[in-house]
């Protein structure tokens, strides 16, 4: 399964089989697309851009962002190049049944609740809430467009589990930055509102379980295939 939130479920499709039984090769249906992006793709990149111009981001968060995928193309040309057919894979198949649930937790958990968060901090001048909720949206966002990359491409299963597997491990950190902003409120002269101190705290732990559970399982995972 994917490590993100989007691309394994809507960005690649499954043929329909047996739709109409005179048609010998059925087109798998496209996600809307807006050149070679997908519209998925195309709100992470405007989610990035306004993160990274409002200054809530840090440069060494922008440099992991280009890094990752000069690396990206470097295992491309050198160590898994892209004319060699990936193989088939539980994590990225779209019959497991938990996958829907996972993206969907992650979609809630990950980006909606966070940026919401980071919307009402604008309006509430919570400017230490918001800064410290910011990169984990980012690099969540950016590991999104990147996974839709790697898959629209159809790369091979080393680089497509590179990406949530880079990704994921460095929003560790920027989780345990949020946690130790969010707890540290109540030592805080401005402290905001009760209510948003303790949803700030509740949503960077609950942010911190579900991201290392699922790094966790993810690699468990890749290593039972690679076993």
């Amino acid at each position: 399964m994917s490590g993100g939130v989007g691309p394994t479920r809507n960005d690649i499709s499954l043929p329909n089989e047996g739709i109409q039984g005179h048609e010998k090769s059925p087109k798998p249906a496209n996600p809307v697309k807006t050149g070679f992006l997908t519209l998925r793709q195309l709100n992470c990149l405007a989610v990035m851009i306004i993160l990274a111009a409002s200054g809530k981001v840090s440069r060494e968060d922008l440099a992991f962002v280009v890094f990752s995928i000069v690396y990206m193309y470097f295992l491309l040309k050198v160590a898994f190049p892209r004319n060699v057919p990936p193989k088939d894979s539980v994590i990225f198949d779209l019959r497991n049944k938990i996958l829907p649930l996972y993206l969907t937790a992650g979609a809630i958990i990950g980006l909606y609740l966070p940026m919401a968060y980071i919307i009402h901090g604008i309006l509430e001048s919570d400017t230490q809430g918001t800064k410290a909720a910011a990169p984990h949206v980012f690099l969540l966002t950016s590991q999104v467009f990147m996974e839709g990359v790697a898959f629209s491409n159809r790369l091979s299963i080393p680089i497509r589990v590179f990406v949530p597997v880079f990704y994921n491990s460095r929003r560790i950190f920027t989780l345990v930055d949020w946690m130790r902003s969010e707890f540290s409120k109540e030592d805080n002269e401005h402290v905001i509102s009760g209510n948003r101190v303790y949803v700030g705290r509740v949503l960077a732990l609950a942010n911190m379980a579900f991201w290392c559970f699922y790094l966790l399982e993810f690699t468990l995972n890749q290593f039972g295939l690679c076993s």
